[in-house]
């Protein structure tokens, strides 16, 4: 049975690491946003984690497109997730049922307009593949200092291509594949320059919490998800 205690599921200390991670946004198909996922070896950004380095997912969020893909595409999107992980058995996953919470320890920067329109996303080794879990991240802090967010699993929101899913059911905590962030603004119509800096994302129980989440009901999704399947 797997451990109740809290458990690392990736970290952005290191080059190695964040090689594990892919990017996608609209400028790859047609937009003008742009993306990247970097390591930060900026002491002022990373002083008070005790790591050596930080990543930070940063970039431009556009919501104009190229000419001619005004009607076949829209803008505003950016995000990444780790890559599959390969195993002799197949790819690996991560069992958190065990787990009430996802936490991550982020640092907010960027533009003030891009800092409520940031997402957690979730994707499982369900029946159905190309399902994303999301849940909006909500931050206490504006002075660009690092917090944890807890997120609790029950609180996901299940959608399919970039739409809220009229069937929701529980996640399917046994078998996580990956877990991204992505920073949509299409549908808020939110452009500029955004920063997020990550140390790492765990699993988590209740005891282990150091402030309560700011949001305990389940997320209203309805936005344009990252192309990142």
């Amino acid at each position: 049975m797997p451990s109740r205690a809290p458990r690392t599921l990736f970290t952005f200390n290191s080059k190695e690491d964040i090689k594990q991670y892919a990017t996608g946004c609209d400028g790859d198909i047609g937009g003008y946003s742009t993306v990247h996922l970097d390591l930060d070896e900026n002491p002022e950004h990373h002083a008070k984690t005790g790591k050596p380095a930080t990543g930070v997912f940063w970039g431009e969020m556009r919501l104009d497109v190229k000419p001619g893909m005004e009607r076949r595409i829209r803008g505003g999107y950016a995000g990444f997730r780790n890559l599959n992980r390969p195993t002799l058995f197949g790819d690996q996953v991560d069992d958190v049922s065990r787990h009430q919470y996802l936490a991550l320890r982020l640092r907010l920067g960027g533009d003030p307009r891009t800092r409520n329109s940031y997402y957690v996303n979730l994707q499982t080794d369900g029946p159905i593949s190309t399902d994303l879990w999301q849940h909006r991240l909500y931050f206490r802090r504006k002075d660009g200092g690092w917090e944890d967010i807890f997120v609790p699993f029950s609180n996901f929101v299940r959608t399919n291509s970039g739409e809220m899913s009229e069937n929701q059911m529980e996640l399917y905590r046994e078998r996580v594949r990956s877990i991204g962030i992505s920073i949509l603004g299409g549908n808020s119509g939110v452009s500029g320059k955004y920063e997020l800096g990550i140390d790492s994302i765990r699993a988590v129980n209740e005891e282990d919490l150091t402030q309560k989440p700011l949001s305990n009901e389940k997320d209203t999704v309805s936005e344009e998800k990252a192309g990142l399947n």
